[in-house]
């Protein structure tokens, strides 16, 4: 009776086995598609500005291969560090401010308010507009006659051309991309808020709590995973700034490289200058530079959260 029992154990265990197997198969099959585009469209690239990081072509001459000159290059060059320097700076402002702004707006959209569905279309509404739209309507906004300085003029005060003056013209895309970003992270931190379980901030209101002290002690801990996937987006989004500083100077990144960033300098080496190789390797600095504060993110942010 003990073999028969073994063997009916064998068996299932057997069974199950094979149907993990088949399972496995499954899954392969349908993320197939998928894969092959990962392949053709990701990976195939970036594998691809590896290689041309380590050649001398200007797109209409043959490649020579010249291995580490263009990093040598690139790290000479002012211009290069000019970029970096205004990348940081942006992502550094930018990511912190959004994601609280965010987490703030859907912690109130997470109330019970009146007409609580207007109020959250009303705040993300800007980012799903283009951003040649939005970009062109704050060049409107911060032009020297533009609507802000005409509200200033009112007070007496006579504003900058805010996008002509190297003072301000960074920061009136840090403004824009604020704006046009806070309210997708919203989303993300309402989805995380929804999920945090309404019997802890009962429990914590009954041993006496205050809102503030539920909103420390329950909802910033519980939201990290959420706070995790925007920081790290909001990390590559904003160090890969390129559109709006395109529009907003013109392509030039001026006044005076006040918003050339490296996304904007390595489209100028590869379409203005014809420098492919310079353009290349700027881009594998730049996917350096957001891997390694991906990583530092992670091992920040990225634990698994305890009830």
């Amino acid at each position: 009776m003990g073999t028969a029992v073994m063997l009916k154990n064998t068996e299932s265990r057997g069974g199950m086995e094979h149907w993990r197997r088949q399972e496995t198969a499954a899954a392969y099959m349908f993320s197939f598609p998928t894969i092959i585009l990962l392949l053709v469209f990701s990976l195939g690239p970036a594998a691809y500005a590896f290689f041309l990081s380590g050649v001398s072509w200007n797109l209409l001459n043959h490649m020579h291969w010249v291995g580490l000159s263009n990093y040598s290059a690139i790290l000479h060059m002012p211009l290069f560090w000019t970029s970096v320097k205004n990348s940081v700076i942006f992502a550094a402002v930018v990511m912190p401010v959004q994601t609280v702004i965010a987490m703030i707006i859907a912690v109130i959209m997470n109330q019970n308010l009146p007409a609580r569905p207007i109020y959250r279309l009303i705040f993300f509404f800007p980012s799903i507009s283009s951003s040649a739209v939005t970009s062109l309507m704050f060049m409107w906004i911060f032009n020297k006659l533009g609507l802000l300085n005409g509200f200033l003029s009112m007070a007496g005060i006579s504003g900058p051309n805010w996008i002509g003056n190297p003072r301000f013209a960074l920061s009136a895309i840090m403004i824009l991309n604020i704006w046009s970003t806070a309210g997708y992270f919203m989303v993300v931190f309402l989805a995380g808020l929804q999920a945090i379980p309404r019997t802890l901030y009962e429990a914590a209101a009954i041993d006496g709590a205050s809102a503030l002290q539920r909103f420390w002690n329950i909802t910033v801990p519980l939201l990290r995973p959420s706070t995790f996937f925007i920081v790290v987006m909001g990390l590559i989004g904003t160090l890969q700034m390129f559109d709006q500083s395109f529009i907003i100077s013109g392509g030039t990144g001026g006044p005076l490289n006040s918003t050339m960033t490296i996304a904007l300098l390595i489209y100028q080496e590869i379409f203005s200058y014809g420098q492919v190789g310079y353009g290349a390797a700027a881009t594998v600095f730049l996917f350096v530079l957001v891997l390694g504060l991906t990583i530092i993110t992670n091992r920040w942010l990225g634990k698994p959260i305890e009830y």
